[in-house]
């Protein structure tokens, strides 16, 4: 992947991990689109940082996907890079009273957000000389946090989805990267995580990625910072038990 010259979407650009990436690159000369769901935050964003472009997108709505495809082939032709990084994550009691209706919203906008938006811009990335597709995994793929069933099934989904995409656009000059972050300074599960000093500084985890990215040291096409890489091996490295344990404690 190319670091400058490039027209760059960000699904879930509003917040998180996906504003930081949006940032990130836009300050690398690039041309940056975010989507959200808030057009009042959408706003609120271009308008602190001239240049970035704001679209609503509700990844939910299967209508919306063809809207932001032909807005898209219409205003940048030259889409280059899709960054799918919209997530959701809700805790789960499968012992209680569950409802599967989060469960399903999970699905929704994890899995199906993440694939809508591929099917919508993947034949104009096909058309580019240098175009990437980087979609957010977790590292709760390779060992999850069992008070969170369907977040953390839904990006085992990914990562397998993923591979396959990969293997099939082989010989299509479109690359498939897999970001898998660690448990990060955001509020994806709410405020606290955002302040939680067990969880990485979100900008470290930004810088890291992109020097990442702009040394090519993602083997596999997986990008994975230092704290990434013990839980993504831990089956492999006879630790998943142990891995496992500490992070449900019984």
């Amino acid at each position: 992947m190319k670091m400058t010259g490039n027209t760059i979407l960000v699904t879930g650009g509003t917040s998180g991990i996906g504003r930081a990436l949006a940032e990130a690159f836009h300050d690398r000369d690039n041309r940056v689109i975010v989507t959200g769901r808030r057009q009042a935050l959408l706003d609120r964003i271009t308008a602190e940082r001239p240049g970035l472009i704001g679209l609503p997108l509700d990844l939910d709505d299967p209508s919306a996907l063809p809207r932001l495809s032909a807005e898209v082939r219409s205003s940048f032709p030259e889409l280059n890079v899709v960054i799918a990084n919209a997530g959701i994550s809700r805790p789960e009691d499968m012992s209680a009273d569950w409802n599967v209706l989060d469960a399903q919203a999970i699905v929704e906008t994890n899995i199906m957000g993440v694939l809508r938006v591929t099917a919508a811009c993947l034949p104009l990335l096909k058309r580019q000389s240098n175009a990437t597709i980087i979609a957010t995994s977790s590292n709760l793929a390779f060992v999850p946090r069992a008070d969170f069933p369907t977040y953390c099934a839904s990006k085992a989904f990914l990562h397998s989805w993923l591979q396959s995409l990969r293997h099939q656009l082989r010989k299509i000059p479109v690359e498939v990267l897999e970001l898998a972050p660690p448990y990060v300074q955001t509020e994806l599960t709410g405020t606290q995580q955002a302040s939680d000093a067990r969880a990485m500084p979100l900008a470290a985890y930004v810088a890291e990625v992109m020097q990442l990215l702009e040394l090519r040291v993602h083997p596999r096409d997986e990008v994975l910072v230092e704290r990434d890489r013990a839980r993504r091996w831990a089956e492999r490295d006879g630790r998943y038990e142990a891995t496992f344990a500490a992070l449900n404690p019984s």
